[in-house]
């Protein structure tokens, strides 16, 4: 399969829907996902929303991951921890260099990076209050 540029938002939503494949199935992390989301067409819409804003600095995503994350911890009895953030990047940075190639992938990479330290901060932090 030859690798692609991600230069929109079609890109980006392969992405996406091709990484939560995975994570769904993910005998260590699918549960958060297979427990939580009842709607799986309208949130990978609303991820590809948060991807595309992150990406290409258009202002789609508006919500605040942050606090989502730290509320399904919560709900989850605070079992999200930083093992089950290095699972989702190992799936995330898997299937960027399984798909696409170029400058937005390894921005993608990054960014992802930051955001699961940033979430699992934010969890962890919330937990002391």
């Amino acid at each position: 399969m030859s690798k692609t540029l991600i230069h929109s938002r079609k890109e980006v939503s392969l992405l996406v829907n091709k990484f939560y494949e995975k994570v769904r199935e993910d005998d260590d992390i699918g549960h958060f996902f297979n427990e939580t989301i009842q709607d799986w067409p309208e949130h990978l819409e609303k991820l590809t929303d948060f991807w595309e804003t992150n990406l290409f600095f258009v202002q789609k995503y508006k919500a605040n991951p942050l606090q989502v994350h730290a509320d399904l911890d919560k709900k989850m009895n605070y079992t999200i921890s930083n093992y089950h953030f290095g699972i989702w990047l190992r799936h995330w940075i898997e299937t960027i260099d399984t798909n696409f190639t170029g400058e937005n992938a390894e921005k993608a990479k990054q960014r992802a990076r930051n955001i699961s330290v940033r979430m699992f901060m934010t969890i962890f932090e919330q937990r002391k209050s």
